[in-house]
């Protein structure tokens, strides 16, 4: 039966894969603030609530080995998804796919650590465990040195953020897992001749693995620049159409000129000044309504000159009008970088235009202002529109909070988890008399 000793080193032993898993946690959901460490006790709960179960399961199922390393295993990462939900904010599914890839590298550095205790300072246990645990903390920030230089969170963060189903992507990150955990199983069996073979193999599965979700990434990333590319030949589309529309005014006002002048000399030699002035105003009227409205929105399309961030709106705004929105674009000066990932920024835009629209669409007299104002280092966004209803200010943050059904409301606690990576961004977010506005300053704090 086991003793008192051994149940106390079994959960510093879990407690010591936690805090391994913690690391790779923050490797690759691209964690730069250590903020999230001051939650770190309330973890300490798992390898006791692992550790108990399989006490429990010991006295129950005392021959049942492989069962208590399931179940050990399922409720430590139960517990380790909570944990991961609650720090980073993000959804069960999500939470499930970091942990998943967490545990795999995990799994390699357990593989390691057994194969040091089999070959190494068997004689004295005491230099044993020292030598050992600072090899494991060595190869842990190796390790975790290395994937951060080959941007494995960065990507990974990508593609836990722009793909479709986090569902599928839960339950294949799982999978691998899984067969890691089984693989791990193994080297109760594997006699110490062959121990180096088999951790050779764990490398490389781990590779393999980690191999596979880069490529997944990139392939997502390449899908997205194609989506942009697209959308700059829309751009140039719709530039076209603007430019043709505005030649075709222009010939028509030069083709009536010389009638309109001839009215307005008439009234002049008449003496007829306040029907002179109405007929100017009603001239000037026109020409904004039917040509300065064209100048005027290429003009401040032309002042955004980030092509990712022009691309998106220009097909955002076109899909807008299609609807039947009001679309009211303010870019007062030139906007010509941001002091964030453009590509962050494309997305956060995107979801705050998304929103917007869908907002709008339940008023009566739909309507979206956008207004980008570039001061210095400083750009402000505001997007503003009217909405019908109440607001949850709470519920409006939580993934998969909507009021328009199944698989909706992703958008906004989307944008709330790219805004925490980005330090010099500030948002704000009011409604009041039927508006609902969003504000996002970046470059606003060091």
């Amino acid at each position: 039966m086991p003793t008192l000793v051994n149940y106390l080193t079994a959960y510093l032993s879990s407690t010591m894969a936690h805090a391994i898993l913690v690391a790779y946690l923050f490797i690759i959901l691209d964690e730069h603030s250590l903020r999230r460490l001051k939650k770190l006790p309330a973890l300490l709960a798992s390898p006791l609530v692992a550790c108990t179960l399989n006490i429990s399961l010991y006295h129950a199922l005392p021959g049942g080995i492989l069962i208590r390393f399931c179940l050990g295993s399922l409720s430590a990462m139960l517990g380790c998804v909570l944990w991961t939900r609650w720090v980073w904010r993000i959804g069960s599914w999500r939470a499930l796919s970091a942990v998943s890839i967490a545990g795999l590298f995990q799994v390699a550095i357990s593989a390691l650590t057994q194969f040091l205790f089999r070959n190494i300072f068997n004689d004295n246990e005491g230099l044993q465990f020292v030598v050992v645990t600072s090899i494991v903390c060595a190869m842990v920030l190796l390790s975790a040195a290395l994937l951060h230089r080959l941007g494995f969170g960065r990507r990974f963060r990508f593609l836990l953020e722009e793909d479709p189903s986090p569902r599928k992507t839960a339950l294949f990150s799982f999978t691998l897992a899984c067969v890691m955990e089984a693989f791990y199983l193994l080297h109760r069996v594997i006699p110490t001749e062959y121990f180096a073979l088999y951790y050779l193999l764990v490398l490389v599965m781990t590779g393999l693995a980690a191999g596979l979700l880069l490529y997944l990434a990139q392939w997502f990333n390449a899908a997205r620049k194609m989506e942009v590319q697209q959308d700059i030949i829309t751009q140039q589309q719709l530039y076209e159409r603007d430019l043709e529309a505005i030649r075709r005014e222009v010939r028509a006002f030069r083709h009536d000129y010389k009638n309109l002048l001839a009215g307005l000399s008439e009234q002049a030699g008449a003496g007829e000044l306040d029907a002179l002035l109405a007929s100017l105003s009603q001239l000037d009227a026109g020409f904004d309504r039917r040509i300065g409205e064209k100048i005027q929105a290429s003009t401040q399309i032309g002042n955004l000159r980030i092509p990712q961030v022009r691309s998106l709106l220009l097909s955002k705004l076109a899909g807008m009008v299609e609807q039947g929105i009001d679309c009211r674009l303010e870019v007062l000066y030139p906007v010509e970088s941001v002091k964030m990932d453009v590509w962050d920024l494309v997305r956060c835009l995107g979801i705050l235009l998304d929103n917007a629209a869908q907002a709008a669409l339940e008023t009566g007299t739909p309507w979206v202002e956008i207004v980008l104002l570039s001061r210095g280092d400083l750009l402000s966004l505001r997007v503003s529109n009217p909405y019908a209803g109440d607001i949850d200010p709470d519920g409006i943050w939580t993934e998969g909070f909507s009021t328009k059904g199944e698989g909706r409301g992703l958008g906004l606690s989307s944008y709330r988890q790219i805004l925490a990576r980005c330090p010099n961004t500030l948002s704000s977010t009011n409604w009041a008399q039927g508006v609902f506005v969003q504000e996002l300053t970046i470059g606003g704090r060091p």
